[in-house]
């Protein structure tokens, strides 16, 4: 119970990475606030989450014995998250833990993507950042404990993949951002750290579009995708579960990871060692 007592704010957690962050960070004693959007998004080309997985995940919190409020609410919209903040400290009399997660995944080679596309990118996956930053890392100066924020940013925030120069840019903005706040905040005993996911088995990866995209081929299943991106890493895996980013994010919002600020951590079974990416996704 290393979070007992503590508050979670996480954005994207009606399912994926978000919905195994509240539920590990959960058995560590926390109660969460989630955020969600659970609506379409234009350039996605999978489908989002619905109300329906944010009411899932608001249950198996719940099944563990903690309290969680959701809040559906763009990070594009600032006013919306500063609402879902006042929402959070008004419930919960108290705000100690953001985990930025919320993101979204799209491919175009860089010289044909359109401007539609990299504008959301920017737009959700680092100025989203921002805005979730903009407004509950306040609440946390506030209550005066101290605090931990991660951010989710990817292994493509530490080295480039083909067709991905939107996701690319964002994900290696995120590092920059991290490192700004966690200069700022340390002031205040607030630590900001990113994460670095390889390929997580989530809805973002598992389906038809990605999985073609990484297989090289159009029409590929789970085990095409499974077999291309085995070669991808240093370890035998093809992806993670979302539990073993679940873990490094419990971990880095824990009293254990006391010192730690200002980190990008890796948990990418070896791709960023470095390794080497398909010749398909290119």
């Amino acid at each position: 119970m290393k979070l007992q007592g503590k508050v979670a704010l996480i954005t994207g957690g009606a399912r994926g990475q978000g919905r195994s962050h509240a539920v590990r960070l959960a058995e560590e004693g926390a109660d969460v606030v989630l955020v969600d959007l659970c609506a379409p998004v234009d350039s996605a080309p999978y489908p989002m989450a619905e109300p329906a997985d944010l009411e899932q995940t608001v249950k198996l919190v719940e099944d563990l014995d903690r309290r969680a409020l959701a809040v559906t609410a763009d990070v594009r919209d600032l006013a919306a998250l500063q609402g879902a903040v006042a929402d959070a400290v008004a419930a919960f009399g108290r705000l100690d833990i953001v985990v930025a997660n919320a993101g979204i995944a799209g491919f175009a080679p860089a010289l044909e993507m359109d401007e539609a596309s990299w504008q959301e990118m920017i737009d959700i996956n680092l100025s989203g950042v921002w805005k979730t930053l903009r407004a509950a890392a306040p609440a946390v100066v506030e209550g005066g404990r101290g605090g931990s924020i991660v951010l989710t940013s990817s292994v493509a925030g530490l080295m480039a993949f083909p067709n991905l120069a939107h996701y690319c840019a964002a994900k290696h903005g995120l590092v920059g951002l991290m490192k700004v706040f966690a200069v700022e905040l340390a002031p205040h005993r607030i630590r900001v750290n990113s994460v670095h996911p390889t390929n997580v088995d989530t809805p973002m990866i598992q389906n038809p579009a990605i999985q073609s995209l990484f297989a090289g081929v159009p029409d590929a299943d789970r085990e095409m995708a499974a077999a291309a991106m085995k070669g991808m890493h240093a370890l035998p895996i093809s992806w993670a579960d979302p539990v073993d980013i679940s873990n490094a994010v419990a971990w880095l919002a824990s009293d254990e990871a006391r010192y730690v600020t200002g980190v990008a951590l890796p948990v990418d079974g070896g791709i960023t060692a470095p390794f080497k990416i398909p010749h398909a996704v290119g």
